[in-house]
């Protein structure tokens, strides 16, 4: 299991011992001050060898417990999480231009979504520093994660999600058993009320950003990408961005990899963000290699998931996704219930619209002739099951027949 070294800030880059901070750097604050956490990677570099490390583990991400910040493998819970499938869809990389394609398809995770990565690394360290109740503030997915993951152990779970969250989302969460309050209003309002109940109540917060091991989890996806291609990594990868720790989490997987030498270069990471939602966008746009600049906003987008006005993992997501060569491109909300469509009916795989996100900027990139003769990734991030009323948004209704054949040929004419 691996190694902790230290918990170091983003910002001012203090570091602190892996129990001296629960949250985020004291001196600069919730916002600047999230932490990164660092291994022994000269040991895990003596020690782990890569053809070796390949042909054991599990399949699923716990085959990476050395480069994750678990003490105690006791608390793995048994849903199997991760090592989800990674389609090659070379037709549709030839009418794109591209030299390959594929597609990550998370929505096959335990609750069909990539935050399950995550939320089953936070639900290990709750049982670890024995805090009875986990909480965190979600569009949805995260809330469900959490809720699906805490199931099976003696954690309690109290959600905050905005009123407008879809309806399977908090129906996963109550199946689960959660504590569920609905926030009369946005994501960002919701995160402010779960962290301020944290606090009060001594709850443990699995809410983004503030958690610095929720990026752990989340970097496993970078790890089984490199692994299901031989260690050679596309060429460019597309991830929908909301708060910015997905897209940190892959960014600094592939950071980890190229230390240990077990890939040769980090690929071109591309955060998409829709065009309603894109605070961080911007603010990569202004960066100058100093100070992350940004400004807060009123977020609105049809990707519930990545409708976010205050992201709290921003700095991260600026200075990851600069230093090592990536880049950020947004998206209207019609390219986005667009490209859950294509995506569907060209691969199989059905999105939800902030995974389709994602494919919606590959699909821009590739038209603007970006792309040409490269190999991408893309990341699905969630199941389309969780928000089927943005499909209903683009697709035909189905036809109403008589329960006879003259009913079908008339209607086939």
């Amino acid at each position: 299991m691996g190694t902790i070294r230290g918990l170091h800030c983003v910002t001012c880059g203090a570091a602190y011992g892996p129990n001296d901070v629960e949250y985020t750097c004291p001196s600069c604050g919730p916002r600047r001050g999230t932490l990164e956490v660092r291994y022994d990677y000269e040991t895990l570099k003596a020690s782990l060898d890569r053809d070796a490390f390949q042909r054991s583990g599990p399949r699923s991400q716990w085959r990476y417990l050395p480069l994750l910040p678990v003490e105690s493998d006791a608390y793995i819970q048994p849903l199997r999480v991760g090592w989800t499938p990674l389609y090659n869809v070379s037709d549709v990389a030839a009418r794109l231009g591209l030299s390959a394609l594929y597609i990550k398809d998370d929505g096959q995770n335990p609750t069909a979504s990539y935050k399950d990565r995550a939320s089953s690394v936070v639900v290990i360290k709750a049982q670890e520093k024995n805090k009875p109740v986990v909480t965190c503030a979600s569009t949805g997915n995260a809330a469900s994660s959490l809720a699906g993951f805490a199931a099976s152990t003696s954690l309690e779970t109290v959600i905050f999600v905005p009123e407008t969250a879809p309806e399977a989302k908090v129906a996963q969460l109550l199946v689960y058993g959660a504590r569920v309050f609905l926030v009369k209003g946005s994501y960002d309002v919701a995160y402010d009320l779960a962290a301020e109940a944290a606090e009060a109540f001594g709850w443990y917060n699995r809410s983004a950003a503030v958690n610095p091991f929720m990026v752990e989890g989340k970097k496993t996806g970078a790890l089984e990408l490199a692994e299901q291609l031989n260690w050679q990594v596309p060429d460019v990868v597309f991830v929908g961005v909301g708060d910015g720790s997905v897209i940190s989490g892959i960014c600094k997987g592939f950071a980890e990899l190229k230390m240990l030498g077990w890939i040769d270069r980090i690929p071109e990471v591309v955060g998409v963000q829709a065009e309603g939602s894109a605070p961080i966008a911007v603010a990569f746009a202004a960066y100058d290699g100093k100070d992350v600049w940004f400004e807060d906003i009123e977020a609105a987008t049809v990707a519930d998931s990545i409708c976010v006005g205050k992201p709290r993992d921003i700095i991260k997501a600026v200075k990851y996704v600069h230093t090592h060569g990536g880049r950020y491109v947004t998206v209207s909300d019609e390219a986005i219930l667009d490209a859950i469509i294509r995506l569907a009916r060209e691969t199989g795989v059905f999105a939800e619209p902030a995974g389709a996100a994602a494919y919606a900027g590959l699909l821009a990139c590739a038209a603007a002739g970006e792309l040409e003769g490269a190999s991408a990734g893309v990341f699905i991030t969630g199941n389309g099951l969780k928000d089927v009323s943005s499909a209903r948004q683009v697709v035909g209704t189905p036809t109403i027949v008589e329960p006879s054949l003259r009913a079908i040929e008339e209607h086939l004419k």
